[in-house]
C-alpha cells in the first residue's frame, strides 16, 4: 500500500501517459512508447529527460541485430522509486477525484 502523493514530475500528461505504459512491462523501446503516444521524438525525449534526472526512469542503448548500421535502440524502464512515485500520485488522483478532505496538492 502506498502513501497518496501528488508528484510534479509524473503529473505532466506525456509523462504521466509515459509512466503508465511503463507501469506494468520491464521495458519498452523508444520508438514503442513514441509511436504509442503519436508524439515526436524531440517531445518523448525532452519528457524522459526530466523522468530521468527525477530518478524516476532510467533508459539503456542496445545494438540490434536486425539493423546494418551502428544505430542503437534506446530501451526505458522505470525505476523502483519511480513505480513507488506513480502509485502513490495515482492513489492521490483518486483521492482528489473522489473529493476527499485535505487532499489538495
Amino acid at each position: 500500500m502506498t502513501t497518496p502523493a501528488f508528484n510534479e514530475f509524473i503529473h505532466a500528461p506525456t509523462r504521466l501517459r509515459i509512466c503508465g505504459l511503463l507501469r506494468r512491462v520491464a521495458e519498452l523501446e523508444y520508438a514503442v512508447i513514441r509511436d504509442s503516444l503519436g508524439i515526436n521524438d524531440a517531445a518523448l525525449s525532452k519528457n524522459l529527460k526530466v523522468l530521468a534526472d527525477a530518478g524516476l526512469v532510467r533508459t539503456r542503448k542496445e545494438s540490434s541485430p536486425r539493423r546494418a548500421d551502428a544505430r542503437k535502440l534506446t530501451w526505458v524502464a522505470i525505476t523502483p522509486e519511480g513505480r513507488r512515485a506513480l502509485e502513490s500520485h495515482l492513489d492521490a488522483l483518486v483521492d482528489i477525484a473522489g473529493g476527499m478532505p485535505g487532499t489538495l496538492p
